[in-house]
């Protein structure tokens, strides 16, 4: 009877920067405790992303952990419940320091949790508030990518320090758009995922140059860790899964992800 392959996470002399997970949603794990894990493999930067008017205050919190960064945002799932005073709340906390972008923000048509129309004016609203502080944008698009390009296209001047396209499962087209826009493209365990050949082919298009890093932890476990809660500990398996993709060498793709995600979310702040 054959062995099963060990399952391992790879180390490297310098671990990846996680630039997208959700700290507060983890269930399975006690948060020092994957702190702690998350250093022994690398990862020693953190940002942890509100999603709704819930969560601002939880996300602020958790930046008092020295390795742990975060944003301020509202999902489009969340839109309906957003408030003037939720507005005010997210721009009176970007003085934070360790609040490094406004987001997560776009738009999910796939579910409609909220209206369409509610979700683009929410997103609307939140890109005007980055550009008014300077801030880079965190951008979740799911099933909405003519009204993501159009809605960006009217931010093209006033968006100057862009952002990421985090979790990209969109088509080539809003790809390409956002790549010549000077956004960034998040990766995660999606394409580590046999029928994520969608993602691999937009995968194959973007420079390591414009490529971030992500877990989307708890959610969207790599291979060969499935069926288990995600951490952004598991980074280094996304990132030696792109790695040997893209026929790079590992530890220089990290290198690169690394810089890309120092100067987008940290140089400034």
């Amino acid at each position: 009877m054959s062995k099963k392959k060990e399952r391992i996470i790879p180390k490297y002399a310098v671990g990846p920067i996680e630039t997208h997970c959700h700290l507060d949603y983890l269930k399975g794990q006690e948060l020092i405790d994957t702190l702690e894990k998350c250093q022994e493999y690398g990862v020693n930067k953190v940002v942890t992303i509100a999603v709704s008017p819930d969560n601002l205050k939880k996300v602020r919190d958790l930046t008092a952990n020295e390795i742990v960064y975060g944003t301020q945002g509202i999902h489009p799932h969340e839109a309906k419940h957003i408030t003037q005073g939720t507005y005010q709340e997210i721009e009176e906390s970007l003085t934070n320091p360790k609040i490094v972008a406004v987001g997560e923000i776009g738009l999910d048509y796939y579910y409609e949790f909220s209206d369409p129309n509610i979700q683009k004016e929410a997103f609307e609203k939140q890109l005007q508030i980055a550009c008014d502080n300077d801030l880079p944008v965190v951008i979740h698009t799911r099933e909405a990518d003519a009204d993501t390009k159009a809605i960006l296209k009217n931010f093209s001047t006033t968006l100057k320090r862009k952002g990421v396209i985090h979790s990209f499962t969109s088509g080539i087209e809003l790809a390409e758009f956002c790549l010549s826009e000077g956004f960034h493209i998040g990766f995660n365990g999606i394409v580590t995922f046999k029928n994520a050949g969608n993602v691999r082919n937009v995968l194959d298009i973007v420079p390591v140059e414009q490529m971030l890093l992500e877990t989307d932890s708890p959610y969207l476990t790599p291979v060969p860790f499935r069926g288990r809660e995600n951490a952004p500990f598991y980074l280094p398996c996304i990132a030696d899964f792109i790695a040997t993709h893209k026929e790079i060498d590992a530890q220089k793709l990290i290198d690169i992800a690394n810089s890309n995600a120092e100067n987008l979310f940290f140089k400034l702040r």
